[in-house]
């Protein structure tokens, strides 16, 4: 993909009315962007355009995977995407993207490239956090899970009183220095 040259859409020629475009967006796409967390992805874009006289309404679907890297094993997983977008696109003296859902272009502009509004959509509908679907279901077999499973803490849970687990736990060197502990308060008079 030498140029987004395909996510043009020449709205000069375009009857008023709505117009569907659709898009399969693959890791090409993302390579022209220079995004890297993405390994591969499949994701189909279904475009609706509303032309009208003054202005424009775009709705983005977004439907499909993006292959990732799990943040606690770095296994690769496709990590499903469904999303919407919507944007208004209005004329004015100069180009104004500082509305997300409010684009600005000029009178003199015949043509909107969509590209970066898919990109972003799809990038940010990933989440923060991303985990392998076996991690929380417990089918993933992995090294780093199993090095995991030995640094967890274990719980120990006995058949005793309190006061027997604190007797068996205290080493008998503290013993002594609680003794010393005590003789200093009788010496003292405090105790």
């Amino acid at each position: 993909m030498k140029d987004l040259k395909e996510f043009e859409i020449s709205f000069v020629g375009l009857k008023e009315g709505v117009h569907h475009f659709e898009y399969i967006i693959e890791k090409e796409f993302f390579d022209f962007f220079e995004y890297e967390e993405f390994y591969n992805s499949n994701v189909k874009i279904d475009l609706s355009f509303l032309k009208k006289a003054t202005m424009f309404e775009l709705e983005f679907s977004i439907l499909g995977w993006v292959e990732v890297a799990c943040d606690l094993t770095n296994e690769l997983f496709q990590l499903p995407i469904n999303s919407k977008m919507d944007l208004i696109v209005k004329f004015g003296d100069e180009y104004n993207d500082e509305n997300e859902e409010l684009l600005i272009i000029p009178h003199t502009d015949y043509k909107l490239n969509v590209a970066q509004f898919i990109y972003e959509t799809i990038v940010l509908s990933v989440p923060l956090k991303k985990i392998h679907p076996g991690v929380a279901d417990g089918t993933l077999k992995s090294e780093v899970l199993e090095k995991l499973k030995e640094f967890e803490i274990k719980e120990e849970v006995e058949k005793q009183t309190p006061d027997e687990n604190i007797n068996e736990t205290i080493d008998p060197r503290w013993n002594k220095l609680k003794d010393i502990l005590i003789d200093k308060n009788k010496s003292n008079g405090t105790s």
